[in-house]
């Protein structure tokens, strides 16, 4: 890290030094939800054309979450999941802090590496690769990547065979998931040593094990199940006259807050049991929406209001095809609120809200309470940095790409 303190360095990376940077001054005492609420503000008084749906992104937030993460597990290095949110902005910040990255294409491997980051801080996490994306990474220099099958092994020793793997396994089912990711990745148990056995026979070589419990586990103990299966599979190899392992992946899938704390808790208990006695291992993780959940909030336009009685509905400038697909596709609960400050004791009405497209389907909130807003006014959507930018599309002719989003950090 460069500067003479993480935002110093944070405000010099690539990708976020080519962009202009708002400073906003944000009070001790100010809620998240009111500090968002005057950074958007500010934005909109600084850039008065501004008509249309747009995000602010607080790379303070940023700097704070890394803090976090580095004290509550000060032994796993962060590895940032590229795919979650791919603004070059919040990749530089994370490089700028010590982050590596974890990638699962070419084209999160090529932006990665064009902020200056070393292909060594690349984990090419994704256990079934296209066969140019793996011939890139050798190109490139990006040599350490997950497989769960015995035809990755023989894909990896054909295109890159200077690969080092991870053993993807599939942690316990623990239920409560936000996302479960085991249905499709992960080796079974009984998988384990003939997955080994095939790198062995190949001359591949296998540096570690992987695992990912699944995005926002809420049972904890999961943690401590996968990483005993992962001292399992670590002693398979050494059984098998393996090389000594020496990369341990725990994942992501964690959710910033009291719950990250309670997970980091168990993560540090179960490594000193079952990883105790190899000092040399070292641990890395996958978060991706710890870091973007929180630091991106959504402004999007009321562009069409119609009455019927009591019941008002709104048309706003973003919806299920643009950046709010993340109500579908990432289990998103919206609770979108006015930017205008309420009044006291103002009346609500039983509203929906609509996204832009011609499609029904493109619904946002249905019997949400709302005050009476106008064609013009704001709607603000909450921590909207995760699965949401980087995975809306340009149906009906509404791009997700023509969305502006305002970098700034608050003091």
């Amino acid at each position: 890290m460069v500067g003479s303190s993480p935002m110093q360095a944070v405000l010099v990376a690539p990708g976020v030094r080519d962009r202009k940077v708002l400073a906003f001054e944000r009070r001790d005492a100010l809620k998240d939800k009111d500090a968002n609420t005057g950074l958007l503000r500010a934005v909109l008084a600084s850039n008065p054309a501004q008509r249309s749906a747009f995000y602010t992104f607080d790379l303070a937030r940023v700097v704070d979450l890394y803090k976090a993460w580095r004290r509550a597990l000060a032994d796993v290095r962060p590895c940032y999941a590229v795919k979650c949110n791919p603004d070059p902005a919040l990749l530089g910040a994370l490089a700028a802090l010590g982050a590596g990255f974890d990638c699962a294409s070419r084209a999160e491997m090529e932006a990665v590496l064009a902020l200056g980051v070393h292909p060594r801080d690349i984990v090419y996490a994704n256990p079934c690769k296209p066969e140019a994306h793996l011939e890139y990474a050798a190109e490139a220099g990006v040599n350490l990547a997950t497989y769960d099958s015995e035809e990755e092994v023989s894909k990896v020793k054909r295109c890159h065979p200077g690969c080092e793997l991870l053993l993807r396994i599939k942690g316990p089912d623990g239920g409560d998931v936000r996302v479960d990711l085991g249905t499709k990745y992960g080796a079974h148990a009984d998988e384990v040593v003939p997955l080994l056995r095939a790198a062995q026979r190949e001359g591949v070589a296998v540096a570690g094990v992987s695992f990912h419990v699944g995005s926002g586990a809420g049972n904890l103990d999961v943690y401590r199940g996968a990483i005993q299966a992962a001292r399992a599979a670590f002693d398979a190899a050494a059984a098998l006259g393996m090389p000594p392992m020496r990369v341990l992946d725990i994942g992501g899938g964690f959710v910033s807050g009291p719950t990250f704390e309670a997970a980091a808790a168990v993560i540090n208990d179960a490594l000193a049991q079952h990883f105790g006695d190899l000092p040399c291992v070292e641990v890395i993780g996958e978060p991706g929406r710890y870091f973007a959940e929180t630091a991106f909030t959504l402004a999007a336009r009321v562009i069409g209001k119609r009455t019927r009685g009591e019941v008002r509905e709104y048309w706003i400038d973003d919806g299920l095809y643009g950046t709010l697909n993340c109500i579908i596709m990432d289990h998103y609960v919206p609770t979108p609120r006015p930017l205008a400050a309420p009044r006291p004791g103002e009346k609500t009405y039983t509203s929906t809200v609509f996204g832009p497209t011609c499609d029904s389907l493109d619904t946002v909130v249905t019997g949400y309470q709302l005050p009476e807003m106008s064609v013009g006014d704001w709607l603000v959507f909450d921590d909207m940095g995760a699965y949401t930018t980087g995975a809306g599309s340009n149906f009906n002719g509404f791009a997700t790409s023509d969305i502006n989003i305002y970098v700034a950090y608050s003091s």
